[in-house]
């Protein structure tokens, strides 16, 4: 929601000092800082917000962090003790306030501030919000430092001092070049190394900080949280604003609320008691006026509607507070299903089930002071536009920026959240748990006001590592870490979401059983079982275009295949002899225990390896074949998702979430993500754009027999017409179509729409084997509603007879902001290839199976570039140019 949840405002009111002005006094305190290390042997200026890591590169004292294997040369950063510095006059009078407060909206991590010699305050949480007293400190001109300690060391004496029991993991795997202890600070967890990610344990003031002056009492938190009555047929809005009272009487105001596009005003009085003081106010939403609710992408509008909330707080002092309220309900249904053991386990927004289609979200930089504005719109414009409706911000990277979650509320994007616990036990000594509840209660009151929030989640598979035992816990000691997960996530963080938001569901781990979870005293013997909750899943040495390995799941939220970023973007971080799949830096940036062999396994199984002389020539090749690969993979476990919408199985099925592994990528390396670093889309983007679509026909096989369904997520039922095609890979005619009318879709549903033996349909269309022949298959509907096209390929490729190298070629034409490169290619081409190298911007389409002559591709620039640029950019590639 676009609310500035940390208004700075001033009550006036009995008790204000004489002269004293109503209003706050703010003083920021970003800018320029003196950054210093430990002995004093490295000093300069660094930008707050920021971190050491980016003010040493800006003053070119290092090179790029993620240039080759910095990561490691650069360890010693991390190592030191870093100490942020500077002075500042106060712009205000202090005498004139009751109050005055240093305010650090984030510190990462471990700190010990002081102002003028006297130390006001410390810090250990990244992800909590810190308010310091200063009355007695602050002066006219004032030195203020922050020393801070290396998280590296933290951790490791934390975890030395906690003698009862260890706390595993201890370190990361090699592969992962990483820091040890990383579950005893609270700091993002990937910061420590993850398998995607390199080790750059930061420190630095990465949010904003502040001096805050005022009289009286203070508004900290301003929340808006909407409800739908049934029985009275009436939306109403709980308004939460919560103030720190400084003066030792109550302080009693009037507050209006007017929605003017709802019709709705109200006025209430308001007593405030000395200390942190909490107004709690239900506006109800005038009946005569018709809300338009808050919809995911897809589904309808994303309406929210102005308000002015205006204090009078007595003694002359009056302040308004203007945001935007949102209306959408959120259920998470669990309940019997007809025909299977278990429970559903799907959203319900405002009423009306949906399929959640999109992706896992990690931080989309190791130094967070680089992630801009510019940057989260391209990658989150990037989502909606793949056609996808949610991402879950997944719990060992950060709870994001404000901006993140605007953007995602005006997008549409429906955002699982989980907490900051991932992949590890964690302790639950007082200390920690005070420290936790702090972060929780400041995110969900900063969070809880954006509709794009569906879901709250306790932890990232920390139920199934005790389940699994990843840890090898000896039986007998595996009370004790039950009895803590217990409290942190459930005595701990449960309580207070429960406390704080009572609009959305929160579950306590992802993977999860949900309400079984619940029954089986919150740790589920199988948390993957696949007929209760969510479920992850991964299987890199199967053959992924065969369905029958994938869990018919309820809800799919993590699954994928890795690829190579492509060469444009490794080029920027490497050097020559880097330029190979087995080059020391290519095993450098691979962080996943065996994932360069696994990647050659998998694209092995259904295509011919490239075997160029050129080394380079046979680097592009291979970083190629694993793109279409991971795409290739991807297509076919998200289709088997999509259609097992509607069906139950041998009592599985009702699968009403897809959320692949991974979105977005942290730094320049192989990964599960489907955006590069810097937002480039991998052919794997391309293809979700096509298997996320609204209205989509999925084609598999089982025993020798073609089967279509129609997947539909539209809210009314379609009847649409289902197109089938033979084309022979040596021709560019089709062998022959069949049109099947009449094809009825119920709204929100999959359905079987087509069946057929493949000998039959061989037989039926003639001059076609396995090897020779692929099934293009697309719906249409009434006026413009169609689906993306589809195939099916009826043997894998490097067994495909007639295929050719295709003579391809593209002609560029400006149309407005916009490119169309027209296509034209000699044979039926699989997974043609755009690449505009490091030109920023993105295709319609892209990796696509091309069976006409001419097809027009339209480029969407990020960036001013013309033709020439394109044209001297532009490599086409089609699977057989790497042979």
């Amino acid at each position: 929601m676009l609310l500035l949840l940390l208004l700075l405002a001033a009550c006036g009111g009995r008790g204000a000092l004489p002269g004293s002005p109503p209003g706050p006094a703010v003083h920021s305190l970003r800018g320029s800082w003196w950054l210093g290390s430990g002995n004093g042997s490295v000093v300069l200026r660094g930008d707050v917000p920021g971190c050491v890591h980016t003010a040493l590169l800006r003053q070119g004292l290092i090179q790029d962090p993620y240039y080759r294997f910095n990561d490691l040369t650069y360890r010693w950063i991390s190592l030191d003790n870093w100490t942020y510095s500077r002075t500042f006059k106060t712009p205000f009078d202090v005498s004139k306030w009751q109050k005055v407060n240093l305010v650090f909206e984030g510190v990462d991590t471990v700190a010990q501030i002081l102002i003028n010699n006297v130390t006001v305050g410390r810090t250990d949480n990244m992800f909590n919000r810190y308010s310091f007293d200063i009355t007695s400190v602050i002066k006219e001109v004032n030195f203020i430092e922050v020393h801070f300690l290396s998280a590296i060391s933290y951790a490791a004496e934390q975890s030395r001092s906690h003698r009862a029991y260890s706390v595993p993991p201890q370190c990361p795997p090699p592969m992962q070049k990483g820091e040890c202890h990383v579950n005893f600070i609270r700091k993002e967890q990937c910061s420590f190394s993850w398998d995607w990610g390199p080790s750059f344990p930061t420190q630095g003031i990465w949010k904003d900080v502040r001096i805050e002056a005022y009289n009286l009492c203070h508004l900290i938190y301003f929340t808006l949280t909407p409800s739908y009555v049934k029985s009275a047929q009436q939306w109403s809005l709980e308004i939460e604003s919560v103030f720190d009272v400084v003066s030792s009487k109550p302080v009693v105001g009037l507050v209006t609320v007017n929605i003017p596009k709802l019709q709705t005003q109200q006025t209430y009085t308001t007593e405030l008691p000395p200390g942190e003081g909490r107004i709690v106010l239900l506006v109800n939403i005038n009946k005569s006026a018709t809300v338009q609710t808050w919809w995911p992408s897809g589904h309808g509008n994303q309406t929210g509607y102005d308000m002015t909330t205006t204090f009078n707080m007595g003694a002359g002092y009056k302040f308004q507070k203007f945001s935007k309220a949102y209306f959408r309900t959120v259920e998470l249904v669990e309940e019997p299903i007809p025909g299977s053991p278990g429970l559903s386990f799907y959203f319900r927004i405002n009423g009306l089930p949906i399929f959640i289609k999109g992706s896992n979200w990690i931080p989309a930089d190791s130094f967070q002071d680089r992630v801009s504005s510019d940057m989260l719109k391209r990658i989150l414009q990037s989502t909606v536009d793949a056609n996808m409706n949610a991402l879950r911000v997944w719990g060992g990277g950060v709870y994001e920026q404000d901006e993140f979650y605007d953007i995602c509320d005006e997008l549409g994007i429906m955002i699982w959240q989980d907490f900051m616990f991932a992949c590890a036990l964690y302790p639950t000594d007082q200390n920690y748990l005070e420290s936790v509840r702090a972060e929780v209660t400041h995110q969900v009151k900063r969070l809880k006001s954006h509709p794009c929030i569906i879901l709250w989640s306790g932890n990232n598979e920390n139920e199934a590592a005790i389940a699994g035992n990843w840890f090898s816990i000896p039986q007998d000691k595996m009370k004790v870490y039950i009895l803590d997960y217990v409290k942190l996530y459930v005595k701990n963080i449960q309580e207070i979401v429960v406390a704080e938001d009572k609009s959305r569901p929160y579950i306590t781990s992802s993977p999860t059983n949900g309400k079984e979870s619940v029954k089986e005293r919150w740790l589920s013997q199988n948390p993957y079982d696949t007929h209760y909750g969510d479920t992850h899943f991964y299987d890199y040495l199967s053959d992924c275009w065969n369905w029958t390995v994938y869990p018919k799941t309820r809800f799919a939220s993590e699954y994928g295949f890795q690829s190579w970023p492509s060469f444009s973007t490794l080029e920027k971080v490497s050097s020559t002899e880097d330029w190979s799949y087995k080059s020391n830096f290519s095993l450098h940036r691979q962080h996943h225990a065996a994932g360069n062999n696994q990647m050659l396994h998998q694209a092995g199984l259904h295509f011919k390896l490239p075997q160029n002389t050129d080394p380079l020539k046979l680097f592009k090749d291979t970083i190629y074949l694993t793109q279409v690969m991971q795409a290739q993979c991807i297509k076919a476990e998200t289709e088997f998702y999509r259609r097992s919408r509607s069906e139950i199985i041998n009592g599985e099925g009702h699968t009403m979430g897809s959320l692949y592994w991974q979105l977005n990528d942290i730094w320049q390396a192989p990964s599960w993500a489907s955006l590069e670093y810097g937002g480039k889309w991998k052919m794997l983007h391309y293809f979700a754009q096509h298997f996320f679509a609204p209205l989509l026909p999925v084609g598999y096989e089982d025993d020798g027999v073609l089967y279509i369904y129609g997947v539909l997520d539209l809210h009314s039922d379609c009847e649409l017409t289902l197109q089938v095609t033979l084309h022979r890979w040596s021709s560019m005619e089709p062998v022959c179509t069949l049109a099947k009318e009449g094809v009825t879709l119920k709204a929100g549903s999959a359905a079987p729409i087509y069946k057929e033996p493949i000998n039959d349909l061989l037989k039926r269309c003639g001059n076609c084997t396995r090897q020779s022949c692929v099934v293009t298959f697309y719906l249409m509907g009434k006026g413009e509603l169609h689906s993306p096209g589809n195939y099916h390929f009826l043997s894998s490729l490097k067994d495909a007879v007639g295929l050719e190298k295709a003579q391809l070629s593209a002609t560029i034409s400006q149309q407005g902001d916009l490119y169309a490169f027209v296509l034209q290619t000699t044979a039926v081409t699989p997974f043609v290839w755009l690449d505009v190298g490091n030109i920023q911007g993105r295709f319609n389409d892209n990796g696509f199976l091309m069976t006409e002559k001419r097809k027009v591709v339209v480029f969407y620039p990020w960036e001013p570039v013309s033709i020439e640029e394109l044209e001297k950019s532009l490599s086409l590639t089609s699977l057989m140019d790497i042979y």
